[in-house]
This record gives C-alpha cells, structure tokens and sequence, in this order.
C-alpha cells in the first residue's frame, strides 16, 4: 500500500477517538482530585511491559479471540505462533481498516493497551495492578512453554545444538 492508498481518514478516526480517551481521562483525573503516581519502579515497569505484551498478543492474534476481530480481519493463510493465527485488514480503507489494522497488530495495540493499565494505575491502582501481575505471570508463562518445547527439539535433535 503506498502512502496515496492510505486510510488516512480512519487513522484520523482513531488518533481522535484516541485524544478523546487521554482527554476525558485527565479531565475525570482533574475532577476528582486524582493524583498522577509518582512513576514506576523497575519491577512494576517490567510486569505492565510483559502484561501489555501479553494482552496486545491475546487481542490480536489468538485463535480465541477470533470472533472478536472477525468484523474487521480476515485470515491471511500464513502461521502464526504457536496458538496463534495471521490476520490482516477485512477493508481497503475507512475506519474498518484502521480499526482492522490495530485489532491485527500487537505492536499498534500496544499503544492503547498501555494507556489503559496507565488509567488503571491513576484511578484504580490495586486492582491493575493484580491484573498486570497475573497477566505478566502469563506472558512468562509462555515464554517457559516455547523454551521447554525448544528444549525438546533439541534434546531429540531436531534443532542442532549449535543452532540454539
């Protein structure tokens, strides 16, 4: 797709609707007398990081969140990861596509999935961070899987030790 058959329109659609959200939330924030936290400590900037990643990768590409995209993706053909699948944009332009692109790709979805936990650490900061922890907890969870399944590959020879 070349810059002219950009859905500039739909990324417009979305960058407002994005605004609107990091808006109403400062005005709500201001409203309430919330307080930004101070930061993050390394250990809850790594845990938000894994549980982004991880939601990012439920979101937009796990086979059970399908039904969920199916209005705005379709199945390109390719494999995905281990218990994933490949998807891209149903429409050629619009905000279907716009939208078809974020609900495809992890690393656009990341953007909104990080706001959200941000939120979630002004206006309710226990809760979110239970959820990002179990979340996180997941996130390294798979990452044990695809070593163990590595591990057996190489245990029974089928990747090369020198190739790991």
């Amino acid at each position: 797709m070349t810059e002219k058959q950009r859905p500039l329109g739909g990324y417009l659609a979305t960058l407002i609707a994005y605004g609107v959200v990091v808006l109403g939330t400062v005005l709500l924030g201001s409203a309430t007398g919330k307080r930004l936290p101070r930061g993050m400590g390394t250990g809850e900037l790594l845990g938000t990081a894994l549980a982004a990643h991880k939601v990012s990768r439920l979101v937009t590409k796990a086979a059970v969140t399908a039904p969920v995209r199916a209005p705005f993706t379709r199945p390109t053909g390719e494999d995905g990861g281990p218990g994933e699948v490949s998807e891209a944009p149903r429409a050629s332009s619009g905000l279907r596509h716009s939208l078809g692109e974020l609900l495809s790709c992890p690393f656009c979805l990341d953007v909104w999935v990080i706001t959200g936990f941000t939120v979630g650490h002004v206006f309710l900061p226990r809760a979110t961070r239970l959820v990002t922890d179990a979340v996180a907890a997941l996130a390294g969870a798979d990452f044990l899987h695809l070593a163990y399944a590595t591990a057996q590959q190489i245990a029974e020879g089928e990747i090369p030790l020198a190739a790991a």
